[in-house]
């Protein structure tokens, strides 16, 4: 049986994340202390800290979501845990992208804060909204984003993340006729709270900067397969994944393809390493129970994580 790392996104963060790591373990210690200094911000007394409000900040949430989950990788590591195959949700795929090898942390760090600028930038040049459309076929969340949608306002799926569960994302009055559209087909429906239309063409005006900061970027074939969000497939290629990085940035996430393929190459164990159990409950939602799952992202965590691994 095969072990899939899972890497979460947006949405995962919470206060006090990692503080119990960076006190256990030196080799996260380590990991937090440089993103401090490669930042040039103390993104530990935010993370650390009790204030919410500081972690919802696209520019804050990406690079605190990323140490988190590479701080765990570097414990694990160190003890000889390692995946055989590995995926990230949004966010996440350049988490997966590291724990594989393909990137380096400080390289990763860089684009991840990179990335999170320039997806704020172009969330407050165009707002955008998103919203979870629950119960509904992905397909018939496909016609109401059509019917939401017109010349001056646009919806479309995001992040396709199990069965019924689909989050569309767009300028805020689509997204808010697509709710009403859902809601009238029996749907329950959640807005998000999020500063940016993620996954959407309202994130094209930070297309250019971050096709410039991939092309810079040195990316080495990685130890293990990576299942990147746009096809929901593995590949071991760079520059392959230096194209679906970028495309990433406007396209939907595949992410109940993504498990489905990780699970047809042979994974029954799947692990979700950072911040929450989102991605692990979902992967029970695409595939039923008949799955193993963990979570490590605390220090209580590691001990019971090694011995079933």
């Amino acid at each position: 049986m095969k072990t899939a790392f899972l890497f979460p996104g947006q949405g995962s963060q919470y206060p006090g994340m990692g503080r119990d790591l960076y006190e256990a373990f030196p080799a996260a210690r380590v990991r937090f202390d440089a993103a401090d200094e490669h930042l040039g911000f103390s993104l530990t007394a935010l993370m650390f800290g009790d204030e919410a409000e500081a972690l919802k900040q696209t520019d804050v949430t990406q690079p605190a979501l990323y140490v988190h989950s590479m701080a765990t990788m570097a414990v694990l590591a160190e003890r000889d845990g390692q995946p055989d195959m590995a995926a990230g949700h949004s966010l996440g795929e350049y988490s997966a992208l590291v724990a594989a090898g393909a990137l380096s942390f400080e390289d990763g760090l860089r684009i991840v804060h990179l990335r999170s600028r320039l997806m704020a930038e172009a969330g407050a040049r165009r707002p955008g909204a998103m919203a979870a459309i629950l119960g509904l076929d992905d397909a018939v969340v496909a016609d109401l984003c059509r019917d939401a949608s017109g010349p001056d306002a646009l919806v479309q799926s995001a992040n396709f993340n199990a069965p019924g569960q689909v989050v569309v994302s767009g300028d805020v009055d689509a997204v808010e006729r697509a709710m009403g559209l859902a809601r009238d087909r029996g749907s329950r429906v959640v807005a998000l709270p999020v500063s940016g239309a993620f996954h959407s063409p309202l994130m094209a005006h930070a297309r250019d900067r971050l096709a410039q900061a991939l092309h810079e970027l040195t990316l080495r074939p990685p130890r293990c397969p990576v299942y990147m969000n746009v096809t929901g497939r593995p590949t071991v290629e760079p520059e392959t994944i230096r194209t679906l990085l970028l495309e990433q940035l406007t396209a939907p996430v595949q992410w109940s393809a993504t498990i489905r393929h990780m699970h047809a190459d042979g994974a029954g164990r799947f692990v979700e390493v950072g911040a929450g159990r989102v991605l692990v409950g979902l992967a029970r939602r695409v595939l039923g129970r008949d799955i193993e799952i963990a979570t490590i992202g605390t220090a209580e965590d590691i001990p019971a994580a090694l011995t079933a691994s």
